[in-house]
């Protein structure tokens, strides 16, 4: 008996010992993760498909704390978020965006009976970024009603600056506002990449949200324009930002057995300084998707004269007596803005400007042909006002709602047309050869906010698969315009001007001039430079008008950052205060002589832009910086400055000559490797440093 307790108590020991290795073992499985890294960019996986993400960026902060089920499914009855991981695989690739590797994670969620596949793709070419698509299978005897899907759902930790992030959010909204932005406490913004009012929509497909240590974009890159949101919410009560990308169904998707959903590919990416290096990322890797910048055009780097100083209720004679002083200030462009037409859609000349017709139009190109000088014209295309020609001509061409209600411009007064509709293509294409063949203009002015993107058309005959195609074919209506503008005069130059928005990523390639479109302040020209530089660097940037400047005379804000400058300035007074208040005085004559000399010079907009030097946010004091050759350009930006000032990217080996270029003044000689001055300015510094033999 003895004997028998003793053999018992062993076992029983021998049980639980088992036992604890049991239990030991299985929370090492379930506790293990695995790491993934490109280059700086760094992503744990655990075992229930969460993930964390942080940078390897020396002397950075951690991004995230906590693992997060940071890709799920929102069903109408549940939310799939808690999986657990049945296996993973890791091959190699290589495709049209490079060599990489594939990483594939599969995960159950034994309540709901849904398979999770996470695949992963990082890419030699892309270094700090990854590419996600996340498949979900329905392995459950019934059907499923999906409202919504969430990727790279984190929560940011913040900076201990007074400023806890800076952001860049590529939406557009009528109020115009600044794409880069403070964020502190209390802000969101669901960044909605569709339409966002009836004139607003589109836009560039990113959030970046930043510290000064470090930074975290996210975004979709699907090679057509999706209407995803970027949320961004920091919480006046939070201790963290949270930023994703979501798609939420206009109605919900029926996931039957055995279906599978698959997500947009969206991209996670890790960088130090401010979003210019994320953007560049982005661009390039959407390169190998087929969205390429269009070939740089030499006239798109000339200054502009715009007549809307004169606005809608110009005249001829006005025009043609400041062609003159528009020659004598070094400007090579004159613009002839919104006035002219019988009515949005009906393109040809109205009888007030222009009693002859085409003829007098023609006339009045070729009268600014012969001071030197080119020609642009204004077009809103594909609007069409209410009983206009074009609409009695053509009664189906109008984008509707499934109400059948027509989608309204209302900053025109006027209709969409759809862009898929043939009547609406063969109209865009001979307003096109109307513009530049027939009068002889040599470039056009893309103008309206509308222009970034549309509603889902639901009227028959347009030539769609589904309702929300007319919004992803929408750029290849812009490509229309660009191609048979070249093939008219291969030198022409397309202005894309979307009424003081972020221009939509997906008619980009569409044209050889961005504008900073009716900027509210010096600063949106800045900032706006520095976004459409980061993604299509070749392509001529306008400052549009400084009359929208703070000062209304702010070139410094144009010349700096590399940027076309243009003016509306009226002359001689007319009488008229509302049109006065441009003209061009005697004391501005001699300012904006100097400035248009200056940029004719020094051409910094065809130099290289140097993003990469400087944090529009967090910099102490606000740089921007352009390389030419082994020449150098700085532009520092802030209402009174005392103080020393970095010049980044030298050559530390070397040593430069500096000099205030605007004021001509030499500031002495610095070495490469001792890159700073000591200066004193009020609102800007313009700095030229060129190699000392």
């Amino acid at each position: 008996m003895l004997l028998f307790v003793i053999f018992f108590r062993q076992i029983k020991v021998v049980t639980f010992l088992l036992l604890l290795l049991f239990l030991c073992d299985a929370n090492y499985i379930f506790s293990q993760s695995t790491t993934i890294q490109n280059k700086h960019l760094v992503i744990e996986i655990n075992n229930q498909l969460q993930t964390r993400i942080n940078s390897s960026f020396s002397g950075a902060g951690r991004l995230t704390n906590d693992f997060s089920s940071a890709e799920y499914l929102v069903s109408k009855y549940f939310t799939a978020k808690d999986f657990i991981v049945t296996k993973k695989k890791k091959l190699l690739i290589k495709d049209a965006a490079g060599s990489g590797v594939l990483w594939k994670f599969y995960g159950i969620n034994n309540t709901c009976k849904i398979e999770k596949i996470v695949s992963i793709k990082l890419y030699d070419q892309f270094r700090d970024a990854a590419y996600f698509t996340v498949q979900y299978v329905n392995k459950s005897n019934r059907e499923i009603r999906v409202k919504k899907w969430v990727n790279h759902a984190y929560k940011i930790i913040p900076s201990a600056d007074t400023v806890k992030f800076w952001s860049f959010q590529g939406s557009t909204h009528t109020d115009r506002r600044d794409w880069i932005q403070k964020v502190n406490p209390g802000f969101y913004d669901k960044n909605f990449m569709g339409m966002n009012s009836s004139d607003y929509g589109g836009g560039i497909p990113i959030i970046d949200l930043w510290r000064k240590d470090a930074g975290l974009a996210m975004g979709h890159t699907e090679a057509v324009a999706k209407s995803i949101s970027l949320p961004l919410d920091y919480d006046r009560y939070a201790s963290t930002a949270s930023i994703h990308v979501e798609y939420e169904y206009p109605t919900d998707t029926i996931l039957n057995t055995y279906d599978t959903l698959s997500t947009y590919e969206t991209f996670i990416s890790v960088h130090q300084k401010d979003c210019f290096a994320s953007l560049r990322m982005f661009s390039n890797y959407m390169q190998t998707k087929g969205i390429k910048a269009a070939a740089a055009a030499p006239a798109a780097f000339e200054p502009i004269w715009c007549a809307w100083g004169y606005e809608r209720n110009f005249t001829v004679k006005q025009i043609l007596q400041t062609l003159p002083k528009v020659k004598e200030l070094g400007i090579k462009w004159v613009g002839l803005d919104d006035g002219y037409q019988q009515a949005e859609g009906d393109w040809h000349t109205n009888k007030d400007r222009f009693p002859n017709g085409d003829a007098d139009m023609k006339a009045f190109v070729d009268s600014i042909h012969a001071q030197g000088m080119k020609a642009v014209i204004w077009w809103a295309p594909l609007a069409a006002d209410p009983g206009s020609k074009v609409l009695k001509a053509n009664p189906n061409i109008l984008l509707r709602d499934k109400n059948g209600v027509p989608q309204f411009i209302t900053w025109w007064d006027a209709f969409l047309m759809a862009p898929t509709d043939s009547a609406a293509i063969a109209e865009t294409k001979n307003t096109v050869k109307l513009f530049l063949a027939d009068w002889g203009f040599d470039a056009l002015k893309l103008d309206g906010g509308y222009m970034n993107a549309c509603a889902s058309d639901y009227a028959t005959g347009h030539h769609l698969q589904y309702p929300e195609q007319s919004n992803e074919q929408l750029p290849q209506l812009f490509k229309t315009i660009y191609e048979t503008a070249l093939r008219i005069k291969p030198n022409a130059v397309v202005e894309f001007c979307p009424c003081g928005t972020c221009a939509s990523f997906y008619q980009l390639p569409y044209t050889n001039q961005f504008v900073s479109s009716d900027p509210l302040s010096s600063w949106q020209v800045r900032l706006k430079g520095k976004v459409y530089k980061a993604l299509m660097p070749a392509t001529a940037y306008f400052g549009d008008h400084v009359e929208l400047t703070d000062s209304k005379e702010d070139f410094a804000s144009h010349i700096g950052i590399g940027a076309v400058p243009g003016t509306k300035f009226t002359f001689p007074a007319t009488g008229d205060s509302i049109i006065d208040e441009n003209l061009l005085t005697p004391a501005k004559e001699i300012l904006f002589k100097k400035w248009f000399a200056l940029y004719n010079e020094k051409m910094l907009s065809k130099a290289v832009y140097r993003g990469d030097l400087y944090d529009i946010g967090y910099d102490k004091i606000e740089t921007h910086c352009i390389q030419k050759g082994t020449d150098f350009y700085y532009a520092y930006y802030k209402p009174a400055f005392s103080g020393t000032i970095e010049l980044r990217g030298l050559d530390a080996n070397k040593k430069y000559a500096v000099t205030d270029y605007f004021n001509n003044k030499i500031l002495g000689t610095i070495k490469g490797g001792d890159p700073k001055l000591n200066v004193s300015f009020n609102d800007f510094l313009l700095i030229e440093v060129k190699l000392v033999d």
